[in-house]
């Protein structure tokens, strides 16, 4: 069990631009608690500066929710999507 995670939420912005192939795509994900004791997985997308998809999945289990959560950012990082400035920290 992640300590505290009830009370805080994660989220990760990925882009993948490719200027050669017209693409400037976005992805984020996060994990949320929700009002019924659940853990959510929400991901959003689209092309940059558009509107995009979003779905959200819930899971009984904190344990559930990040294991899937960490599948999906590995399989946006194979795919050449990189963390974007939105998820940097600033100093």
């Amino acid at each position: 069990m992640i300590p505290d995670m009830n009370r805080m939420s994660f989220q990760l912005h990925f882009q993948r631009i490719d200027a050669s192939r017209n693409m400037a795509r976005y992805y984020m994900l996060a994990i949320q608690p929700t009002l019924f004791g659940e853990t959510a997985v929400v991901r959003n997308w689209g092309r940059i500066g558009r509107r995009g998809g979003e779905r959200t999945d819930m899971f009984g289990t904190e344990q559930e929710a990040v294991a899937h959560f960490l599948d999906l950012a590995r399989r946006k990082h194979r795919k050449g999507y990189r963390p974007s400035e939105a998820a940097m920290p600033s100093n």
